[in-house]
């Protein structure tokens, strides 16, 4: 994911829509910043995240206020966390690191602007419409990170096609990543193949 362009939307987003919020939040803006991860793994993102702010003229703190809800790895807990942001009559939600977080933020809100970043395909995933007409609430970065996948694999089997074993390192608290891997490793075998990746 190109971060700048990320955190040029999240600016974008927030200049655009304290207006719609101010009625209710009267002062500063208020931006949730909704994330899968932990705090203290995530530090150089969150500085990226608000330097990208700071360089649209928001500076956290000064005229704007960030609202964190980190699900600290349980994804089971992004629902909530999303809902709460909600509550909060947040004016946009930054929904960082993949699909899992950007599928709570929208179920928990059809209203409030919600801007991703994920490796999936947002038009699959439901998230948009289309790429060229988002429509809704949604709109992000995407880096097609998981459409890149089986060809990633593919390469590394051309490399070494002598090899009967790959490990791929994935997160198996996301729902899309290990069912990827698997689909991705499929197309590496031929048939009759009794290669173990």
């Amino acid at each position: 994911m190109k971060r700048r362009e990320f955190i040029t939307l999240i600016g974008g987003a927030a200049a655009a829509w304290p207006l719609a919020a101010g009625a209710q939040q009267p002062g500063v803006p208020v931006i949730g910043y909704l994330a899968a991860g932990r705090p203290e793994t995530n530090a150089r993102f969150v500085a990226a995240f608000r330097k990208g702010l700071s360089e649209t003229g928001y500076v956290e703190g000064r005229n704007v206020v960030i609202e964190y809800r980190w699900a600290h790895d349980d994804y089971d807990r992004l629902p909530e966390l999303a809902s709460d942001l909600v509550r909060r009559q947040v004016a946009v939600i930054a929904a960082t690191q993949g699909t899992a977080v950007a599928s709570a933020a929208k179920a928990a809100t059809a209203k409030i602007p919600v801007v991703f970043g994920t490796g999936d395909d947002p038009v699959q995933a439901g998230f948009v419409a289309s790429l060229n007409r988002p429509g809704g609430n949604l709109t992000g970065v995407v880096t097609m990170n998981v459409e890149l996948a089986a060809k990633r694999l593919g390469l590394l089997h051309e490399l070494l096609p002598g090899a009967t074993r790959f490990a791929v390192f994935v997160n198996p608290s996301n729902p899309t990543a290990l069912s990827t891997t698997r689909d991705a490793l499929r197309t590496l075998r031929s048939p009759g193949d009794k290669s173990n990746f």
